[in-house]
């Protein structure tokens, strides 16, 4: 089943959180962009403020695609600063502000807690993970931070022998994952570490580094003997995997499948 061991270079197989990533990467890039700015001024060129933060989104971004961050990182560190000017031109009242706070805290609650930010699987993970997964009537799976749904919706249409669950600590996540699933999956809300594992035959997770050492303990603990957990992109520290499947895709993601013993 194995294709490839190849591990991508990057950031985000450091042990730093992701946030802390972005924000090393914010930082070095409006030292490259005030570093110009000095630079022109010397020329007696002043360059607009509203110029500087794009081209800081231009740096960050770059250096995001170039040091391996998710997709969605990218353009998080992409628009960031660009999108602060615009608005700030668009002189937006105090509402919105604490609008668009309680929307991230909605969708990244569970991130405060455990350091697992929002990741949506790819097409082709979702692909992959339909094709390798054993063709066994009624086999039970379950998405470990469901997200929006996404993953498990394309399963249900690809994999209706499938029976699908998934765990979601964030609110608002819950709520779209279960009003766009309904009965086709069965999507519970809280913590993962008080969700059991042992009624799954599969259990898929695309999460971070951080919780990885914690999460394969709990994984050994509760599922059965010839169970599958399959991890997205993020090894469990010291543990080969039995099986890497390189997705070739925008994230330069990878399943990593381990067979329980």
């Amino acid at each position: 089943m194995a294709r490839s061991s190849h591990d991508h270079a990057g950031l985000r197989h450091l042990s730093l959180p992701l946030p802390v990533q972005a924000a090393l990467i914010h930082l070095l890039a409006w030292g490259v962009v005030l570093g110009l700015a000095a630079f022109s001024q010397q020329f007696h060129v002043v360059v607009a403020w509203r110029w500087l933060l794009v081209a800081q989104g231009a740096i960050a971004g770059s250096l995001s695609f170039v040091l391996g961050l998710p997709g969605w990182w990218l353009a998080i560190n992409l628009a960031f600063f660009p999108m602060i000017g615009l608005g700030q031109q668009l002189d937006l009242r105090p509402e919105w502000y604490l609008l668009a706070l309680c929307l991230l805290l909605l969708t990244q609650f569970g991130a405060l807690r455990s350091r697992v930010p929002l990741y949506l699987s790819s097409h082709r993970a979702k692909t992959e993970l339909a094709h390798l997964l054993p063709h066994t009537q009624g086999l039970r799976l379950l998405d470990i931070g469901s997200g929006t749904g996404g993953l498990l919706a394309q399963l249900a249409q690809a994999r209706p022998d499938l029976r699908l669950a998934g765990v979601e600590s964030a609110p608002l996540l819950w709520l779209v994952s279960r009003l766009r699933l309904g009965k086709r999956a069965d999507i519970r809300f809280g913590s993962l570490w008080r969700h059991d594992l042992s009624r799954y035959d599969v259990v898929y997770a695309f999460l971070s580094p951080e919780p990885m050492a914690r999460l394969w303990d709990k994984v050994r603990r509760e599922m059965k003997p010839g169970s599958l957990f399959i991890s997205n992109s993020f090894a469990v520290p010291g543990v080969a995997p039995d099986a890497v499947i390189d997705l070739n895709d925008l994230n330069r993601g990878r399943l990593l499948l381990w067979r329980l013993s």
